[in-house]
């Protein structure tokens, strides 16, 4: 990839498809503006900001961790005010128009909506496709729609690091409805259900027993089952599957709301089948507000992203220790000629950081 190209990518990675927002992204880079700055202009539903700030909350750069941390700080008492939904499903399922004829009937409903899209990122090169902004081409010209595409990156199934926070942001800029896309590769969907309140599987017809498997690992997550492309030569497949999957739902293990995922034909491509399905959410959440289960599951998601962000926070102090990365590339050659195994190697490790931060402690 020549330069001007991984610059590009680079650009589309901030989440803009202008010049004037590419340079103001390459302006925030080189010299980041004050946590309050960024907090009035996301509040003003300024997404020229909010996209400047999402950039600074994916940023590696430690530099900018204490103003990322001030900025979701102030964020935070404007948050958790919408609703969210994952959304997944395997490639070619047809997720980007999906999402653009949901997106579209939810912003005629009056809604704010956030698209939080996650694209696959190769682990050789680090470049990503980035093309949702490209796909959705109606939704993005849309006043109160907001499309933000993130390089999937090393984050576990390409679920974007800073997902949970960029959610944060885009509430306290007003956004009520916040739709996520996973990569859907078969990963990421536990992570995704995890930060969301609606999960929602699309399903296609006619997929082979490899693709059909990611269906069968995450059925038990879904609350709704979409049978997207339900339209000409493939309406009739896809309503043998629609009762196919009904009948396999009724012997699934029952959820702890008593929800029975119900199961939609739709075709995003001809607008069918939308309106029913934002019905069927819309009862989900009037149902599960109502019997407590909404405000229940928040808080254990949040349980959830404490340990989690405690277990991030651990590897990424053990692995900044100085001694450790010395000790560990001596480590490595010992792994490699089967003097010591990983397990071996690996308790040593942890004994030295225990160690390290001992003496550490008692210098001070």
């Amino acid at each position: 990839m020549s330069k001007k190209k991984q610059t590009n990518t680079a650009d589309a990675s901030s989440g803009n498809t202008n010049p004037t927002l590419a340079s103001s992204i390459r302006e925030f880079r080189r010299k980041p503006v004050s946590a309050q700055h960024l907090f009035e202009g996301i509040r003003a539903g300024n997404t020229t900001v909010l996209s400047q700030a999402i950039t600074l909350i994916e940023s590696n750069n430690s530099a900018h961790a204490k103003l990322a941390s001030d900025l979701l700080s102030q964020c935070l008492p404007y948050a958790n005010q919408s609703v969210r939904i994952g959304i997944t499903g395997v490639p070619g399922v047809g997720k980007s128009t999906f999402i653009e004829s949901l997106g579209k009937l939810l912003t005629s409903l009056g809604k704010k909506v956030a698209v939080l899209a996650v694209d696959p990122s190769s682990s050789v090169t680090k470049g990503s496709i980035l093309g949702d902004k490209t796909r959705m081409e109606q939704l993005v010209k849309d006043p109160n729609a907001y499309i933000r595409p993130s390089a999937a990156g090393d984050s576990l199934g390409g679920v974007a690091r800073k997902t949970r926070e960029s959610i944060i942001l885009c509430e306290a800029a007003g956004f009520d409805t916040i739709l996520i896309e996973t990569v859907g590769v078969g990963q990421s969907e536990t992570a995704v259900h995890s930060m969301t309140d609606f999960f929602l599987l699309l399903h296609l017809t006619g997929a082979g027993d490899e693709l059909q498997g990611i269906k069968r690992g995450i059925i038990e997550m879904a609350d709704t089952i979409v049978i997207n492309k339900a339209d000409g030569d493939n309406l009739e497949k896809a309503k043998r599957e629609k009762t196919n999957l009904q009948h396999a739902l009724h012997i699934w293990p029952a959820k702890d709301n008593d929800w029975t995922p119900p199961v939609i034909l739709c075709s995003a491509l001809e607008n069918k089948g939308i309106e029913e399905l934002w019905g069927v959410i819309s009862s989900f959440f009037s149902a599960n507000k109502k019997a407590g289960f909404f405000d229940k599951k928040r808080a254990h998601q949040n349980e959830y992203w404490l340990f989690q962000a405690i277990e991030e926070r651990l590897k990424q102090d053990f692995f900044q220790d100085k001694s450790i990365q010395a000790a560990l590339k001596k480590e490595l050659q010992a792994l490699h000629k089967n003097k010591k195994t990983p397990f071996e190697i690996a308790e040593e490790l942890i004994r030295l950081h225990h160690s390290m931060r001992n003496n550490t402690t008692k210098k001070t």
